[in-house]
């Protein structure tokens, strides 16, 4: 196809997964340690960070900023390519209205170029969920302005279903209070969050103990699913649960595929090691 799909590192994406689905990424920043460092997806380097947090390193993020964007969507204008830009959600980052800036000054340059920014109101491999959707239809030969309204039209309907191990970071990012995070840890309490129609997260319930966290995620599922041939799970460094909570999800709802990855650097700085998602295309948030 004549056009190119432009996504942020808060999809969450290996390196040979943006090259198996021809997706080109621009990364969002992570402070840690005393230095900068590009948001990373090599596994083997996030399982570090998430140690370095589990050993009290605090870490902070920032946006890409317009001339991020702008260097990436060039590249595809000089080769003769429109651009789709599919950005982290403007309920949690900057990241997109620095698309929708770096855009606006490219149509000048290159009026003659189609250059589509889509907010995803979505985070992490929910984000990639509506990239590698974005990605099939591109591939089964899909224009892109009917690409872009899909997205548009679609967007709204990735589920993302979060349980949280540690509220130590959701203390820190003040979700919780102090007292709720201790109470909370020593009653063995797991926040259930979701990101709404807004692009938030959004604490919306609470049980106790991991086991139950998982089962809830699995009912929500189970709930609103509308596309039992595709999951994507992301985990903070707790792999094991996350292959806990993919043979739950295929027992009980009979998911075909689930493609599973880790929180990335960004995102795990404030939800902390252990966390876990599931997302899904539903038919509501």
């Amino acid at each position: 196809m004549s056009y190119r799909i432009i996504t942020d590192s808060c999809c969450d994406f290996t390196q040979e997964q943006y090259t198996r689905w021809n997706v080109c990424s621009v990364p969002l920043t992570v402070l840690y340690n005393g230095e900068n460092h590009k948001n990373f997806s090599d596994p083997a380097a996030v399982k570090a960070f998430y140690d370095d947090l589990r050993a009290g390193v605090t870490a902070t993020t920032s946006a890409v900023n317009p001339d991020g964007w702008a260097c990436a969507m060039e590249e595809a204008l000089k080769n003769g390519e429109d651009v789709l830009v599919i950005a982290f959600s403007s309920g949690l980052s900057t990241t997109y209205q620095s698309a929708v800036i770096a855009a606006k000054e490219l149509r000048e340059i290159y009026p003659e170029r189609k250059i589509y920014v889509v907010d995803s109101l979505c985070a992490a491999l929910g984000q990639g969920l509506l990239v590698w959707y974005a990605c099939q239809k591109r591939d089964a030969g899909m224009e892109i302005d009917d690409l872009r309204d899909w997205v548009e039209e679609n967007k709204l309907h990735i589920c993302h279903w979060v349980t949280v191990d540690d509220l130590t970071h959701l203390k820190r990012g003040g979700r919780i209070s102090a007292t709720t995070a201790l109470v909370g840890t020593m009653l063995n309490i797991k926040p259930i969050i979701h990101v709404d129609n807004d692009g938030h997260l959004i604490n919306c319930a609470k049980v106790r103990g991991r086991k139950a966290a998982m089962e809830l995620l699995s009912e929500k599922l189970g709930q609103t699913c509308t596309d039992f041939d595709t999951a994507f799970i992301a985990h903070g460094d707790c792999p094991e649960d996350a292959a806990a909570l993919e043979a739950l999800i295929r027992e009980k709802h009979g998911i075909k595929n689930v493609i599973t990855g880790y929180v990335g650097p960004v995102i795990g700085a404030h939800t902390g090691p252990g966390v876990l998602v599931v997302f899904f295309m539903g038919k509501h948030r």
